[in-house]
């Protein structure tokens, strides 16, 4: 009511005009629109608050028809007010938007109840309306952060600084599994592990001071039981009077940007690791490839010195001997090279698998007296498709393995089986056989099971490119052991 609503003087008039004059004061001093109509909707009375909403005087106003303030596209509605009111029916709190003067919508909320005369018969109506411009600003700023929080992919809820939820997004729903229904009105523990309890009553220590917490990074609770960790930030909720009586809470999901960081770890020990497996590679190579070239100076260096008498012969063998083996390491190498490099071709051909054995057997066994190589074959021929240069480099790389980790023992033993599923062919030595943690290593490149035995030469290749020939003709290669009684390599091949 307005401070300088003017009342009548009491006692001045009879009873009956006292009241009415009170009335009419309270309804000049509110601040709500009352209007007054006839059912033809004439309007019959204006009081000030109407011209403040609506812009039109008393005197422009009563007189006109209702629809002088109702939009065109709205005047069903009047027509189902005076209907109801014409029942003798209320209505309350009727939403609806009204036209001022100057052609502005005004939202309001609306009452309206029927008038009766003395005799009790309806003869109109009295219209109350509230401007709820201020509401429906606020209803549709409220609505359009309600539909942000909804559709925000990041688990956003509220609670009570007593740890009651209050509201729950659809992320938190896909988050922790829990519905809307089933999280608000739960305390917040229904998604903290029970030995991070401690974590709430310090956030909400921070909360009640005022302060806001960022990213937090910690474990919740999901309903099926499972673990999330998760990127928190906690902000107080204040009311009109700036009052804290609760918190927001935003988490974010860092499961993929954990394991993307377990990864990069993970990389980086693994290149820490190739680092240091390349600077062992480098200093073993530069011993390997540099004792040749050692050995075959040494040898001419005695030629030149027994030019005349029968020694040289023996010293150019040797030194071809060492020149071989210095281009067996250079071939290697460069076999690895491409096969990193994806270069590496092999032919697709016909061959005998049993004639290229026998091939690799006379060669080693020509350039190894020292060792008796037996070959055992259940079959004459077996016809298979492939590279027979690669598979008689992986026979000798075998063979030769065999006869350098078997120094003491005299016998090597080859076999060559076939089925319905294709070849298979092993080498065996008695010699110091592999230890079985070390088994599963021995086809990696660069690996060298003798790290400890500096006798046996070697850049740790062999084996590798051997796994990488066998592989690309769709086979297989494994190893048996048993340290101290030897070893036998396999390789399955199809047909």
């Amino acid at each position: 009511m307005k401070d300088d609503a003017k009342l009548p003087q009491l006692g001045a008039l009879d009873p009956f005009e006292e009241k009415h004059a009170m009335l009419a004061a309270i309804i000049a001093s509110t601040d709500d629109t009352i209007i007054s109509k006839t059912l033809e909707g004439i309007i019959t009375s204006w009081n000030p608050a109407a011209e403040r909403m609506f812009g039109y005087t008393e005197r422009e106003a009563i007189g006109q028809h209702i629809t002088l303030i109702i939009p065109p596209e709205r005047l069903d509605e009047e027509a189902f007010i005076i209907g109801q009111v014409a029942k003798g029916e209320k209505v309350v709190h009727f939403e609806t938007v009204r036209q001022a003067k100057n052609g502005t919508m005004v939202p309001i909320s609306l009452t309206v109840s029927p008038i009766h005369n003395s005799e009790g018969k309806i003869i109109g109506a009295s219209k109350i309306a509230r401007d709820i411009s201020d509401q429906k600003i606020a209803a549709e700023r409220d609505g359009v952060l309600a539909a942000i929080v909804d559709s925000s992919d990041d688990t956003i809820l509220s609670k009570t600084l007593d740890g009651i939820i209050t509201s729950w997004n659809k992320a938190a729903v896909k988050m922790f599994g829990h519905t809307e229904a089933e999280a608000v009105g739960k305390h917040i523990s229904l998604i903290i592990p029970a030995d991070r309890l401690n974590e709430e009553t310090f956030i909400i220590g921070e909360v009640r001071k005022g302060n806001k917490i960022d990213h937090f990074q910690t474990l919740r609770l999901a309903k099926n039981g499972s673990l999330i960790p998760i990127s928190l930030s906690v902000s107080p909720v204040t009311d009109d009077k700036g009052k804290i009586i609760g918190a927001s809470k935003i988490a974010r999901d860092i499961s993929k940007e954990q394991t993307s960081q377990q990864e990069i770890g993970k990389l980086y020990e693994h290149l820490k690791e190739l680092n240091a497996k390349k600077d062992e590679f480098i200093a073993l190579a530069s011993h390997e490839l540099k004792t040749p070239l050692t050995s075959i100076n040494g040898y001419l260096q005695l030629l030149e010195l027994h030019l005349s008498q029968e020694k040289p012969k023996d010293f150019l063998q040797r030194a071809q001997q060492q020149l071989k083996k210095l281009t067996s390491l250079v071939d290697e190498l460069l076999d690895v090279s491409k096969i990193e490099a994806g270069k590496l071709h092999f032919a697709a051909e016909d061959f005998n698998i049993c004639n290229v054995a026998k091939d690799a057997v006379g060669l080693i066994s020509h350039t190894n007296t020292a060792h008796s190589i037996t070959l055992h074959s259940t079959i004459s021929e077996c016809i298979i498709k492939g590279d027979a240069h690669r598979i008689e480099q992986v026979i000798i790389n075998l063979l030769t393995n065999a006869i350098r980790y078997a120094p003491d023992s005299y016998q090597i033993e080859v076999y060559i089986t076939a089925d319905e599923h294709g070849v298979k062919l092993g080498v065996k030595d008695y010699g110091i056989g592999i230890a079985s943690e070390k088994l599963e290593h021995i086809f990696s490149r660069y690996y060298r099971v003798d790290d400890d035995n500096a006798k046996v030469s070697g850049l740790g290749i062999g084996l590798y490119l051997c796994h990488e020939i066998v592989t690309r003709h769709n086979g297989k290669i494994w190893a048996e052991s048993e340290p101290g009684k030897g070893s036998t390599f396999w390789f399955r091949l199809p047909y």
